[in-house]
């Protein structure tokens, strides 16, 4: 007699590891979800100086830290364009990767990625895109923050000019 594994049930499709890390950081994230403190209001000058110095710190630590930037399905960087700014999509850790893949429906597949410091990304593939380009870290989550292209943040050379004074 011979088997031919018919009583065998076909297997399920097999969910991708980033599948399971969105699972399992979006219900550990709302188990530890405290509100903050409401801060005091403060003068507009202020508050403006003290976001300058808050971002300038921000910048720092993510010049020195290294984040995961994924590739696409044609093993380019995975880029997003948003009013003539092409973005770097970086991601601080396999789980917010995992929440962006499954944002975009597609976290089934197996994405490729490399870990890059911050400040790589800043000073040599950003002058390497086409036209204004930026880093958009843990794009899609309410801890984003955007790198736009401006002096101080990108070389000078391929900063835009805000046309701001003062």
């Amino acid at each position: 007699m011979t088997d031919h594994g018919d009583d065998i049930p076909e297997p399920g499709r097999r969910r991708s590891r980033l599948a399971d890390l969105a699972d399992w950081t979006v219900s550990e994230a709302a188990a530890k979800a405290t509100l903050p403190a409401p801060e005091p209001e403060a003068e507009p000058a202020d508050a403006l100086a003290s976001a300058r110095r808050e971002f300038a710190i921000l910048l720092g630590e993510f010049r020195r830290t290294a984040v995961i930037v994924p590739f696409d399905a044609h093993g380019s960087l995975w880029t997003a364009d948003q009013n003539g700014v092409r973005w770097i999509c970086a991601f601080s850790n396999e789980e917010a990767l995992a929440r962006f893949a499954q944002a975009q429906g597609d976290g089934e597949r197996e994405w490729t990625y490399r870990t890059i410091l911050g400040a790589r990304l800043l000073d040599v593939m950003v002058p390497m895109l086409p036209g204004p380009a930026g880093v958009a870290l843990d794009a899609g989550s309410a801890d984003g923050v955007l790198f736009p292209p401006v002096a101080g943040i990108v070389p000078d050379h391929v900063a835009v000019d805000l046309g701001e004074t003062g």
